[in-house]
C-alpha cells in the first residue's frame, strides 16, 4: 500500500465513517508551542483548542500534520532516525473519549483492506496503558476497553498467548503538557510485532523495540498540570491521537526502514544517477550518506515551502535549515556528486507531495532559488574554512610529528564554517598531521556537548514559537501583535507580512519581511498608530468564515491552501481583521501603552521588532465570537 493511499485511507476512515472534519496541516513553524523551533507533534497547532478555544471546524477533527524534530540530526543516517515526518491524527475536543477512541483505532488497524482499513493481523498487536502513580490512578478504563476487544492483561496471560496488555509508567504512557503547565494525561500505545510467530519469554514492547514497533498513540487529556506541579481534572476532556505515516508505511510495504518505502525511491535513484565522481567510505557508510541526503533535502524543502517563509540564516529556524542543506551537500560530495544537486532532489519532493501540501508547489520558485544560493554560499564557506584551518593549525605550537588532541579548535571550525568532524580530520591529514582519533573526538564532542547545553538553556529562555502561556500578560501582547501587524502594513507597505512571532509575559517579538532598518520616524509612527487604537478602546471579537469569505473581506494572515475549510478571524474595530486562533482581550483599551524596544535584522530581507505594553488592568475579559 503506497504512502499516499495510507494517508488518504486514514483521513477518509475518520471523516466518512466517524463524522470527523478534515482540517489542513498547520505550519511546520509552531505558532502556539513555547518550547520548540519547529512543530514536533500533531498537537502543536491545536494547542489553543485543546485549552478550550472553540475550533472553527467543530470538535471532531482529522488531519495529517507536518512535523520536524531536530534533536537527533547527527543520528540521521541509520535506518530509524529522521527529521521531517508526517503525523496522522484524529481529535476529540470535548466530544468522545477513551472507549470510542480506542475502538476506532483498533477498527482502522484491523478492518480488511477491501473494507477501508489496514488489514493488520490482531494477533500481532500488543498495547500498553498507564500503570498509575501518586499523581494519577492506573488507567483501568482504557484497559477494560482493550479487554472488550479481545486483549488480555500480560500478567494473566497463558504461555504463548497473543494480544497482550502491558502497564508502564509515566516515561512510556503519559503525555505531558506543551509547556510547564497545561492539559496532559495518560495514553495507550499500540505496537505491531514485525517478526511474528512465537514470542520469546521476556520480550515485550519495553524490552524489545526492534520487534514491537509502536504504530499509534491515543492520548487522553483529562488532567491539567498546575504551576505547583499538582494535577487537577480537566473540565474539557480531549483525545489526541498520533500515528507516524512513514513508520506505518514501512510496515504496510513490508520493508525494514522508512527509507525503503515508496516516497524515498525517487530520490535514491536520482542520487545514484548523480554519483559519478570519486566516492569515499564503505558501502555501509555510503548508504548512510544517501539516507542523510534524502532526509535533509526533504526536510529543507518543507521548511522553505512553508507559508511562514523561513530562509537559511545563522539564527533559530534558519540556522537549522542551513545546517540540513549543508550537511546534505557535504554527504553528496562524499558520494561523488560534484555538481549542484539539491534543487533536483527538491523537485522530486515537490512532485511527490505537492497534491497533498500545495504550498510546496506555490513556493517552488523560492525553494529552488534558495537551495541553489545556499550551495554557492557553502562552496565559498568551504574555501574560507580551509584557509582558517591552515591558519589555526599552522600556528599551533605542536609540531606535526606530535599528536593533535585539541578538539575544541575543531569544534570552532565545525560551528563557524559547517565543516563536519570527518571533513576536518580528512583535511588535517592532508596537511600532514597525525591524529589521535580517540582523544581528538573526545575533546571535540565535549566542546559540542557544552555548546548544546548552552543552546538548550537559551532556547528555554526564548520561548521559541508563539505564546509562552495564556496568561493576561501574554494575551495582551498577543492582541498587540495584531495592531502592530496592520500598522506595519499602513506605515511601510501593504506587502509586509508576518514571518513569525514569539510572546512571553514580558514582551512580544514580531518578525516580518522588510529590506532595511526602520527609521526613528517610522518607529514613532508605528507606536502612535497602535496607541491610537488602544486609546479608542475598540471592541474585539472573532467570526467563523470560509477562506474565500475571509479573503473577500480583506483578512490578513496565513491562509490555508484549501478553500473548503472555515477559519477564525479576529476583528478589532475597523483597523485590524486577521486570521488567528486566539486568545485576545475583549477591548483594545485593556492593553495599556505600546512601545517598541528594539529592532534587528534576522536575515536577508527580514527584520524583527520587540515591543512591550505598560499599564492596563491586571485582569481582563477574553474576546469571544460575534453573536
Amino acid at each position: 500500500m503506497k504512502t499516499n493511499e495510507i494517508r488518504r485511507r486514514f483521513i477518509d476512515f475518520f471523516a466518512q465513517k466517524h463524522g470527523h472534519t478534515e482540517i489542513p496541516s498547520g505550519s511546520i513553524i509552531p505558532e502556539n508551542d513555547p518550547t520548540v523551533l519547529f512543530t514536533t507533534a500533531g498537537m502543536h497547532p491545536l494547542v489553543p483548542y485543546l485549552m478550550g478555544e472553540p475550533h472553527p471546524e467543530g470538535n471532531k477533527l482529522v488531519n495529517s500534520q507536518k512535523c520536524l524534530r531536530t534533536d537527533d540530526i547527527d543520528e540521521v543516517g541509520d535506518t530509524t532516525h529522521c527529521t521531517f515526518f508526517e503525523m496522522l491524527g484524529n481529535w476529540s475536543l470535548g466530544d468522545y473519549f477513551k472507549e470510542e477512541a480506542i475502538k476506532m483505532s483498533y477498527e482502522f488497524l484491523t478492518t480488511p483492506i477491501e473494507n477501508g482499513g489496514l488489514g493488520l493481523d490482531p494477533d500481532r498487536l500488543s498495547v500498553s496503558c498507564f500503570a498509575g502513580d501518586d499523581d494519577a490512578p492506573k488507567d483501568e478504563e482504557a484497559a477494560k476497553v482493550w479487554e472488550e476487544l479481545g486483549f488480555v492483561r500480560a500478567e494473566n496471560a497463558d504461555p504463548g498467548q497473543k494480544r497482550l496488555i502491558y502497564f508502564f509508567g509515566k516515561k512510556d504512557n503519559w503525555w505531558g503538557p506543551a509547556g510547564q503547565t497545561g492539559p496532559c494525561g495518560p495514553d495507550t500505545e499500540m505496537f505491531y510485532d514485525v517478526i511474528g510467530g512465537d514470542i520469546p519469554e521476556g520480550d515485550n514492547p519495553s524490552t524489545n523495540g526492534e520487534r514491537f514497533v509502536e504504530i499509534w498513540n491515543d492520548v487522553f487529556m483529562q488532567y491539567f498540570k498546575k504551576e505547583d506541579g499538582s494535577y487537577e481534572p480537566l473540565k474539557q476532556k480531549n483525545v489526541d491521537t498520533g500515528m507516524g505515516l512513514e513508520r506505518i508505511a514501512a510496515i504496510m510495504q513490508g520493508v525494514k526502514s522508512h527509507y525503503e518505502t515508496d516516497h524515498f525511491i525517487g530520490m535514491k535513484n536520482k542520487i545514484a544517477e548523480l554519483s559519478t565522481g570519486e566516492k569515499s567510505g564503505t558501502d555501509e557508510e555510503q548508504e548512510a550518506f544517501i539516507r542523510i541526503i534524502c532526509d535533509h533535502i526533504r526536510a529543507a524543502t518543507f521548511i522553505l515551502g512553508d507559508p511562514w517563509g523561513v530562509y537559511p540564516s545563522n539564527k533559530d529556524q534558519g540556522y537549522i535549515l542551513r545546517r540540513l542543506i549543508r550537511r546534505a551537500i557535504r554527504k553528496g560530495k562524499q558520494l561523488g556528486i560534484d555538481a549542484h544537486f539539491t534543487h533536483e532532489l527538491a523537485q522530486i519532493v515537490i512532485d511527490q507531495y505537492g497534491d497533498v501540501y500545495p504550498e510546496l508547489t506555490s513556493n517552488q520558485e523560492k525553494i529552488m532559488e534558495e537551495l541553489q544560493k545556499e550551495e554557492k554560499k557553502f562552496q565559498r564557506t568551504i574555501d574560507k574554512g580551509l584557509r582558517e584551518m591552515l591558519k589555526i593549525w599552522n600556528e599551533d605550537e605542536c609540531s606535526k610529528e606530535f599528536t593533535i588532541v585539541d578538539g575544541e579548535k575543531a569544534f570552532f571550525v565545525y560551528e563557524t564554517y559547517g565543516f563536519p568532524l570527518e571533513m576536518i580530520e580528512e583535511e588535517l591529514t592532508k596537511m600532514g598531521y597525525t591524529i589521535d582519533l580517540e582523544k581528538f573526538r573526545e575533546t571535540f564532542h565535549a566542546a559540542m556537548t557544552k555548546h548544546q547545553e548552552k543552546s538548550r538553556a537559551g532556547a528555554e529562555q526564548k520561548f521559541h514559537g508563539g505564546l509562552a502561556d495564556h496568561s493576561v500578560e501574554c494575551t495582551k501582547l498577543h492582541t498587540a501583535t495584531h495592531l502592530l501587524h496592520q500598522a506595519l502594513k499602513n506605515v511601510l507597505s501593504p506587502e509586509v507580512e508576518q514571518k513569525g512571532s514569539n510572546i512571553t509575559q514580558e514582551r512580544l517579538r514580531f518578525d516580518f519581511n522588510w529590506p532595511e532598518k526602520l527609521t526613528d520616524e517610522q518607529v514613532k509612527q508605528l507606536e502612535d498608530m497602535v496607541n491610537e487604537q488602544i486609546e479608542k478602546d475598540v471592541p474585539i471579537y472573532y467570526e467563523v468564515v470560509t477562506v474565500p469569505e475571509a479573503r473577500e473581506k480583506g483578512a490578513i494572515g496565513v491562509f490555508p491552501e484549501r478553500y473548503d475549510v472555515n477559519v477564525k478571524v479576529y476583528k478589532m474595530g475597523d483597523f485590524s481583521y486577521e486570521i488567528c486562533g486566539g486568545p485576545h482581550v475583549i477591548h483594545t483599551g485593556s492593553l495599556g501603552k505600546f512601545k517598541i524596544t528594539k529592532q534587528e535584522s534576522i536575515g536577508a530581507g527580514l527584520r524583527r521588532v520587540k515591543a512591550i505594553v505598560e499599564g492596563g488592568p491586571a485582569e481582563v475579559e477574553y474576546a469571544g465570537e460575534k453573536k
